[in-house]
Formats: C-alpha cells, sequence, structure tokens
C-alpha cells in the first residue's frame, strides 16, 4: 500500500477536488447563479469536504482527524440536500442531478474508509502520524 503523506494522497480528498469543480461550474450558469442564496449554499459545504479533510490530516492526531472527517462528510449530505432544492427548483437537468449526486455520495463513502480504519487502529492503540 502507497505511502500518503499529504492531503493531496487522500483518494477523498481528490474526488472531493473534482466534486467542487462541478458544482461550481453548475452553479455558475443559468437560474442557479441567479439564486446567489442557494448558489452560496451549495458552494459553502462542498468547501467545507476539501477543506475539513485537509485541516483534519494536517492536525497530526487520530482522534482529531477522524473528528474533520465526520464534518466532511455531513457536509457531503449538505450538498445532496442543496442538490435536490436545485433540482426541485428546476435550475439543474435530471442528469446534472443525477452526476452530481453520485459523486456525492462516492466522496461520502471514500471519506468513511479512513474514518472505519482510524477508528479500528485506535482501539489497538495506533497512532496517526501524517508525516
Amino acid at each position: 500500500m502507497a505511502r500518503i503523506s499529504s492531503f493531496e494522497d487522500l483518494e477523498a480528498w481528490k474526488r472531493a477536488r473534482v466534486l467542487a469543480h462541478g458544482i461550481y461550474q453548475c452553479s455558475a450558469k443559468g437560474a442557479l447563479a441567479r439564486d446567489t442564496a442557494l448558489r452560496d449554499q451549495i458552494r459553502r459545504p462542498v468547501v467545507s469536504v476539501i477543506s475539513n479533510i485537509a485541516e483534519g490530516f494536517d492536525r497530526g492526531g487520530d482522534k482529531e482527524f477522524i473528528q474533520f472527517l465526520f464534518v466532511a462528510k455531513g457536509s457531503c449530505a449538505e450538498v445532496k440536500a442543496q442538490l435536490y432544492v436545485a433540482l426541485d427548483q428546476r435550475y439543474l437537468t435530471q442528469e446534472e442531478f443525477q452526476g452530481l449526486s453520485e459523486q456525492t455520495s462516492e466522496v461520502g463513502r471514500l471519506i468513511g474508509g479512513p474514518i472505519r480504519y482510524l477508528q479500528r487502529s485506535e482501539l489497538r492503540g495506533r497512532k496517526y502520524k501524517p508525516r
């Protein structure tokens, strides 16, 4: 298994970055761009996902990293909820919604992996060292 030495090495962070790009692209055009409240509301949590993964990784302790990963996972759920609002308002097509929703679910699943690993490691007494 490859050594992970920075948050940029984490697959969850890489996919969250792609998701953020997609959210920014779709929210920069059409009716969603004009609905500034919803546009800003969907952008904030997607930025939170990549930010919390990065910050938690660099905190240097398992417990803190787990906490930040749970916040990132919660932010994924918030992104998904906002996608439903955008779909219901017809700001997104069904295809746009489906693609972004699937990406959001995938990022959430990918965040769950390190959470489970770190929780098991914590039970065995191992301490996470990011570098």
